[in-house]
């Protein structure tokens, strides 16, 4: 997990708080091998996490990003997405405007992801305090929070295309 912050400007950043990136996959005994990416703030922002809900909707519509539920595919050629991943040394490193925040994935992740080729990367709009870096984050903790339909309907979704250096 890695935290970093983000926003065009101060008092959105302020707002923002911490913000932290978690990688997962779904289970690939049950054929869901699918690499997940999610970039979440703690809710501790200089005026609470309902300042930092609004300021991380805003920052989802900056990166030209809608919550809802639907997907967006940046894999497509034709889509010019501000949003970059790059896969590495087992560091998935994530580029989006203002913001660089790198995170050591799991070995099944980048298998997956290589694979793939693609992630499912989520901004969620909602705070996740009890996942704060240093602290583990348990299967229930996060059945908690990304079994929630809230979490997940107002979370941006994003399919990535995961990029590599080249030699």
């Amino acid at each position: 997990m890695t935290t970093a912050n983000t926003a065009k400007n101060p008092a959105q950043r302020r707002e923002l708080g911490t913000l932290s990136v978690l990688a997962w996959t779904g289970d690939p005994e049950a054929g869901h091998d699918m690499p997940y990416l999610l970039a979440y703030s703690l809710g501790d922002g200089a005026e609470g996490p309902e300042a930092g809900e609004k300021a991380a909707l805003e920052m989802i519509g900056e990166l030209g990003l809608k919550t809802g539920g639907g997907m967006t595919d940046a894999t497509q050629a034709s889509v010019n997405s501000p949003i970059r991943l790059l896969v590495e040394g087992g560091q998935a490193v994530l580029t989006l405007p203002g913001l660089n925040a790198q995170c050591t994935v799991p070995k099944e992740w980048l298998a997956a992801a290589e694979g793939r080729g693609h992630v499912h990367f989520m901004i969620a709009s909602r705070p996740w305090a009890e996942a704060a870096p240093g602290r583990p984050v348990t299967e229930e903790m996060m059945q908690a929070f990304l079994g929630d339909e809230q979490t997940l309907l107002t979370a941006a979704h994003v399919l990535l295309p995961v990029g590599q250096l080249r030699a």
